[in-house]
């Protein structure tokens, strides 16, 4: 468990998982992002499933997982609302990495959509290379793909 600023960064559970749903738009705004929160993966993979806790809720969350050839995958991550701008984000990335890394991963990974501008500077400026792949969500749906070597060295604010 990490501690910093009252804000406690530790595996998520079920219970997290099932708040962090019943206040999606805190989180996501007006994107209805739903669909892509499996309970699974927190099940599954629990040890890099985070959550961000503080005395008033959860203030973010970071669910992935590593594969195989040893990449640590960020399916998803979030910061909420009124947690925005203090280096949370930041904070549960350097989480994950560090989990991921106990579990061999010598490299992470994450894409967005091509629109989500704010999440393409939010990775370049955590150290990961960028490139656009169209086709890769599908025909016609191209896809921001972030890669960066670990560890992940980036001074926290």
């Amino acid at each position: 468990m990490i501690v910093i600023m009252g804000i406690h960064i530790a595996s998520a559970g079920v219970a997290d998982f099932h708040q962090v749903l019943a206040d999606h738009p805190r989180y996501w705004g007006e994107r209805d992002l739903r669909p892509l929160h499996l309970l699974a993966m927190v099940q599954e993979f629990g040890s890099t499933c985070l959550a961000a806790r503080a005395e008033d809720g959860i203030r973010g969350y970071i669910f992935g997982f590593v594969t195989p050839d040893g990449t640590g995958y960020v399916h998803l991550i979030a910061t909420r609302d009124d947690a925005r701008g203090i280096g949370l984000g930041r904070r549960l990335y350097m989480a994950f990495a560090e989990a991921a890394e106990r579990q061999g991963a010598r490299q992470l990974k994450a894409i967005t959509s091509i629109e989500n501008t704010g999440s393409i500077a939010f990775h370049r400026s955590l150290g990961f290379d960028t490139k656009i792949v169209d086709d890769y969500n599908g025909p016609g749906r191209a896809m921001a793909v972030f890669h960066r070597d670990l560890p992940l060295n980036v001074s926290r604010p």
